[in-house]
């Protein structure tokens, strides 16, 4: 087996919180290579329980993903 490389990027996970309210969780880490030929590896070791999507977002190490955005209110439903 390869040598272990150290990780170049945080795995995060959307969870959502609320219909309106998500927010973005680490749930792993990824080594992303710089060669062409090179492979890439994402090490998941935890997901969140419910409202999970299945969308996996890399972010570079030691940088926090930007907040989601929230969903528009649909028409007949309370701003509050």
């Amino acid at each position: 087996m390869a040598e272990k490389k150290a990780p170049t990027h945080t795995a995060y996970a959307l969870k959502r919180e609320t219909r309106a309210l998500s927010r973005y969780i680490e749930i792993g880490y990824a080594h992303i290579g710089s060669e062409a030929d090179d492979l890439h590896h994402v090490f998941v070791d935890r997901l969140p329980v419910g409202g999970f999507t299945g969308h996996i977002f890399l972010s570079p190490v030691d940088k926090k993903p930007p907040d989601p955005q929230p969903e528009p209110a649909r028409p007949g439903e309370d701003a509050g």
